[in-house]
C-alpha cells in the first residue's frame, strides 16, 4: 500500500525515509529515524517492531543488512512484509516479502533504497532512484524529487492520501530533538506529495523565523549582533521566507520587529504596515512584546 525511500546523505551523513500511501496517516507507522542511528520504513502488512527494534540495533552498531535478517527470522509471516534499513555506516538493505501485492519490490544502490507495494506498474522504482541520484540539493530536496518522480510513473495503484518525509542528522546526542530538520506528514489529502513540498518550503521559511526569534541577542535578551552581519543576514532570510509564506504575515512581522530593536525606527514602520493591516491585531501584540521587554513602550507608539 506504499512506496518509500530511505537514504543517508553521503557528503553530510544525514538519514531520511520518505514515504507516500493511499492511506491515512502513513508516516506514523512507516516512517522511523533516529539522530546519529539510522532510518527505517516498515511498510505492506506494517510490523513496528521493524521500526522500534530496527533502530535498537542500528544503535547498537549492527549493520542494516544483519539487523534487518535478525528481524525477518523473529517473524512469523515475513511474507507479508516490506521493510528497509539504512544505517550511518555501510549500505542500505531491504526485503520485499512473496505475499507483497503486486507491483511490488525494491532497489537499493549503496546507501538508498527505494521500496514499493501495490504499484501501478515496474517503472515506479527506477524512477525514484534516478530521481535521487539525478537531483542536486540537500537529503529532503532529493527525497522529495524521489516521491515526485514516482507520483509521475505512476505511484500506488489506488491512488494517493498520506506522505511524510523525515530527516536527522548524523548526530548522535543527548539532545536528538535538536537534530530532527524535516519532521513533515500529510494525513489526509486528494495530493499529499504536492502538499508534502508546500509544507517542505514552509518548513525552510519558518527556519528563517525561528532562527531569529529564538536568537540571543537579535530578539532574545538586550540587542546586540552575535556577530557582525548576523543583523543583514537575518534581515534577508526573513525576506525570503516572506516570499514563501505569501498571505502569512509572521516573517514580515519578525521582520519589522528586528529593524525596531535594531534602532531603525522608520524602516520597522514601513516594514509593518503590511502585517498590521492584515491581521490589526498584532497592534496589540507589539504591546505585549513592549511588556515582555523585546520592544520599548515608547519605541511601540511610533511603530502604529
Amino acid at each position: 500500500m506504499t512506496y518509500s525511500i530511505v537514504a543517508r546523505d553521503e557528503r553530510t551523513g544525514q538519514l531520511g525515509v520518505a514515504c507516500q500511501s493511499h492511506f491515512f496517516a502513513p508516516g506514523a507507522s512507516v516512517t522511523w529515524a533516529v539522530p546519529g542511528v539510522g532510518a527505517i520504513a516498515t511498510q505492506a502488512f506494517v510490523d513496528g517492531r521493524y521500526g522500534a527494534r530496527g533502530l535498537e540495533l542500528l544503535s547498537d552498531g549492527v549493520p542494516a543488512e544483519d539487523a534487518l535478517e535478525r528481524l525477518l527470522r523473529d517473524d512469523d509471516h515475513p511474507e507479508v512484509r516490506q521493510v528497509a534499513f539504512v544505517g550511518t555506516t555501510g549500505d542500505a538493505a531491504a526485503w520485499t516479502g512473496r505475499a507483497c501485492i503486486a507491483a511490488a519490490g525494491n532497489l537499493s544502490d549503496g546507501a538508498v533504497s527505494v521500496q514499493g507495494n501495490m504499484l501501478d506498474h515496474d517503472s515506479v522504482l527506477p524512477a525514484m532512484l534516478a530521481a535521487y541520484r539525478d537531483r542536486e540539493g540537500d537529503l529532503a530536496e532529493r527525497m522529495m524529487h524521489a516521491l515526485e518522480a514516482a507520483e509521475r510513473a505512476g505511484g500506488d495503484i489506488r491512488g494517493s492520501q498520506g506522505a511524510a518525509l523525515l530527516v536527522v542528522d548524523e548526530s548522535r546526542t543527548g539532545e536528538p530533538w535538536r537534530h530532527r530538520p524535516i519532521d513533515l506528514r500529510v494525513e489526509d489529502h486528494p495530493d499529499p506529495v504536492a502538499e508534502l513540498r508546500r509544507l517542505l518550503a514552509y518548513r525552510r521559511a519558518f527556519d528563517a523565523v525561528s532562527g531569529t526569534m529564538f536568537a540571543p541577542g537579535l530578539m532574545v535578551g538586550p540587542y546586540a549582533e552575535p556577530r557582525p552581519g548576523d543583523r543583514d543576514r537575518a534581515l534577508a532570510a526573513l525576506a525570503g521566507a516572506a516570499e514563501v509564506l505569501k498571505g502569512n504575515p509572521e516573517a514580515e512581522f519578525w521582520r519589522g520587529v528586528l529593524l525596531a530593536r535594531s534602532g531603525d525606527p522608520a524602516a520597522a514602520r514601513r516594514q509593518l504596515a503590511g502585517p498590521l493591516t492584515a491581521n490589526p491585531r498584532l497592534a496589540r501584540f507589539l504591546d505585549r512584546l513592549a511588556d515582555a521587554g523585546f520592544l520599548g513602550h515608547d519605541d511601540v507608539k511610533d511603530l502604529r
